[in-house]
């Protein structure tokens, strides 16, 4: 068994829509990056490389490649699990945390683990949605950015079977 940890953030601006864990939850606003800023989703995918040793996100996924420019985030998440599966390594459950002043998770926790389990050919028992803020504090409690980690368990892919 092997545990990996990711997080991320992202700067509100860019384009819209704001997209969490594959999930259109505001059409109005989004955030700076590269592909389509799902920060959940990029700490997820951050903790399963770190789980596999395989590397980070912009070894995989570089910002100066072109064809990440407005990538769907789940596409690259089921990318990242087939990565694992390379690696003999298969997901067995998935914690996320979205840490937002203003963004609301509890409306679309459970499409949102859907979407992630999903991606992950997991049961979507394996998988927590959470949110927090920062009570005000800080670049994401003055609105100006969200954030997310992610906490990702492992085995090889052979015990992941079944589960």
């Amino acid at each position: 068994m092997r545990v990996g940890f990711g997080v991320d953030a992202h700067r509100f601006g860019g384009s819209a829509p704001l997209i969490i864990c594959g999930v259109l939850v505001d059409s109005d606003q989004g955030v700076e990056a590269t592909s389509d800023g799902d920060v959940a989703i990029h700490a997820l995918m951050d903790a399963m490389l770190g789980a596999g040793a395989l590397g980070d996100l912009g070894l995989h996924f570089p910002s100066s490649d072109p064809r990440w420019h407005g990538a769907s985030s789940i596409d690259m998440l089921r990318r990242t699990r087939h990565l694992l599966a390379e690696a003999g390594l298969g997901v067995v459950s998935v914690d996320v945390t979205v840490i937002a002043q203003s963004v609301r998770i509890a409306p679309n926790r459970d499409e949102m683990r859907a979407r992630i389990a999903d991606a992950l050919q997991v049961a979507v028992g394996a998988v927590s949605v959470k949110a927090t803020s920062t009570d005000g504090m800080g670049f994401i409690g003055s609105d100006e950015g969200i954030a997310a980690t992610a906490v990702v368990t492992v085995v090889e892919a052979s015990s992941a079977q079944g589960s």
